[in-house]
């Protein structure tokens, strides 16, 4: 049973990478194949385990989606009202000129999403980021390039603050390392992603000329824009002061914008402010669904606790490099909770340095992070094969971050 179950999370992982070949919905199968393995695992209980324990899991599983679901749709709905109203092109079209330098256009993109990420959780930032990318009709190999970029960028920028990352946060939250120190990894990361942008320049040598269609800003939109700023903030303040899950937060931003728009609704062809809620991309939100009950399955029979015994192989400054190659194909939390739940006896500096591989190694792939997920959704350009195209320049980029973070790690520690 072990290993069927191992093998519906392999199939699972093709079906991802050969949609455009199989013209098959990943969400579609990756929700088929999630909950038919939790089917078998109730069916068929591994070792004689209680059917009880297994339901405590699978309840704890779902409170994981659950959390993530619901902070998806808020964000969601934000950004889809914004794209609405044309506010991000808009913002856009003030900032940048009627013509820029592509190679310029390339290292504000990053240092864009970058920063916006160290804001707010790298989900909003991905779906902001994307939207500028589009905004810009650039033709389909640089939109790739640039939504790569971007997914490294969003990635990078969260890693140094709490309320960037899940993974940085669960390490902060254990006593692994300490919230000053975690400010540090800022460096490494951001000479990461410059680094990134300088091999992604060479190929990039024309000019983008900027059209300047602005749409007209109406009060209301302005406000829903503000409301979505105010949330940002909220979160990232009331979790770092309060413990305030991000969710919650942004839930209560969510219906501050529906009661908003019911008492100032203006000059909106859309009947009700509700109706946001029915553009955003569901088939993103099953196939989040899809994959976290496949790794959430994959946790609960022990195949990454078994991902810990590379502490017992190799010394932990490569077994932790390996780790963030490992979370571009295994969601980074439970892969970040199996090892801070073993016995890995490891110092100040080589947590700072996993908290950078976890957070950063899942760029590498399309699948290994919800800020690839999130673009491969968005962007048409983009699928396994065509980011897989540029793994070994995000890999490049990423060891360069990761020996920055043992270098952090030494000057802090020695």
């Amino acid at each position: 049973m072990q290993v069927l179950l191992i093998a519906l999370a392999f199939i699972a992982f093709l079906t991802i990478v050969f949609e455009d070949l199989i013209h098959l919905n990943k969400a579609k199968t990756t929700l088929f194949l999630g909950t038919l393995s939790w089917i078998l695992l109730f069916l068929f209980p591994l070792h004689g385990a209680d059917r009880a324990d297994i339901n405590s899991a699978f309840n704890e599983n779902l409170l994981e989606i659950a959390t993530l679901w619901l902070f998806l749709m808020a964000a969601m709905t934000f950004v889809a009202y914004l794209n609405h109203q044309g506010l991000i092109e808009s913002m856009i079209y003030k900032v940048l000129p009627e013509q820029i330098n592509e190679k310029t256009l390339l290292f504000l993109v990053a240092i864009f999403a970058f920063a916006f990420s160290s804001l707010s959780d790298n989900i909003t930032a991905t779906l902001v980021s994307v939207t500028l990318v589009l905004s810009l009709r650039l033709n389909a190999i640089k939109t790739a390039k640039f939504t790569i970029l971007v997914v490294f960028s969003v990635n990078s920028g969260g890693v140094a603050l709490i309320t960037g990352d899940v993974t940085t946060l669960m390490i902060f939250l254990d006593g692994k390392v300490a919230i000053q120190d975690l400010l540090w990894l800022a460096f490494p990361s951001f000479i990461s992603v410059m680094f990134l942008c300088v091999l992604f320049s060479f190929s990039v040598n024309g000019r983008v000329n900027i059209q300047n269609n602005k749409t007209k800003e109406d009060l209301m939109g302005k406000r829903i824009a503000a409301i979505f700023l105010v949330t940002i903030i909220a979160t990232i303040f009331l979790n770092v002061y309060a413990q305030i899950p991000p969710v919650l937060t942004f839930l209560a931003g969510l219906s501050v914008m529906f009661l908003v728009g019911r008492i100032f609704y203006r000059g909106d062809k859309r009947d009700n402010m509700l109706d946001y809620l029915r553009v955003i991309e569901y088939d993103t939100l099953l196939f989040f669904l899809g994959i976290l009950l496949l790794v959430g399955m994959l946790k609960e029979i022990g195949v990454l606790d078994a991902l810990v015994n590379l502490y017992t192989l190799m010394p932990i400054e490569y077994a932790n490099f390996t780790m963030g190659l490992i979370s571009a194909l295994v969601d980074n939390v439970p892969l970040t909770a199996a090892v801070l739940k073993s016995s890995v006896a490891m110092n100040q500096a080589s947590w700072l340095s996993l908290t950078y591989a976890v957070g950063v190694g899942g760029s590498l792939l399309v699948i290994g992070s919800a800020a690839g997920i999130v673009a491969m959704s968005k962007v048409a350009e983009i699928n396994f094969f065509s980011y897989l195209r540029y793994f070994f320049y995000l890999l490049a980029a990423y060891t360069v971050g990761y020996i920055g973070s043992l270098q952090v790690g030494w000057w802090l520690y020695q």
